[in-house]
């Protein structure tokens, strides 16, 4: 089990506006806390970069959270800027995470290609874009989930050797 506190942003326009119900965050958050994080923070944004800066600034500066996931904003429409606003915030990209999510989802269908999403770190905090949709960004993070601990540990500066 994890001892990492955890928060999940979810970005959508219409969410916002009270248009669309919000089903990707919850799911989330539930399957992190099952996964042993604790949740410490949700929020939903629009697709505004700015927006979706502070709230991750907030919890990664201020509040020091070890994990940030964003779901939403990671395709081809014009309002999808969540990569664009994660961009600017990361220290470092782990390319090979958001290749393994992609590579993963490609197996189940041909517009996984499409995504844009990154992954990376500021400061000792791991930021992790996932998908809109409640189904993918659960297939998402599950790929993601058995390399989370250790990716965690040596964010945070563990000297421990990788194991095989």
């Amino acid at each position: 089990m994890s001892s990492y506190t955890c928060a999940v942003l979810t970005t959508s326009d219409k969410g916002s506006r009270g248009e669309r119900e919000d089903t990707s965050g919850p799911a989330l958050r539930q399957l992190l806390a099952e996964q042993g994080f604790t949740v410490a923070g949700h929020a939903l944004v629009p697709d505004r970069i700015e927006e979706i800066r502070q709230a991750v600034l907030a919890w990664v500066d201020r509040d020091q959270i070890d994990l940030i996931v964003i779901t939403g904003g990671t395709g081809l429409s014009p309002s999808d800027v969540t990569p664009e606003a994660t961009r600017t915030l990361l220290d470092r990209e782990i390319p090979g995470m958001a290749e393994a999510m992609r590579a993963a989802s490609l197996l189940k269908t041909k517009n996984a290609m499409l995504s844009r999403g990154l992954v990376g770190t500021r400061g000792r905090s791991l930021i992790i874009n996932l998908p809109g949709s409640r189904k993918a960004a659960l297939e998402n993070l599950e790929v993601l989930l058995p390399v989370l601990p250790h990716a965690l540990e040596k964010i945070q500066g563990s000297t421990r050797d990788c194991q095989p």
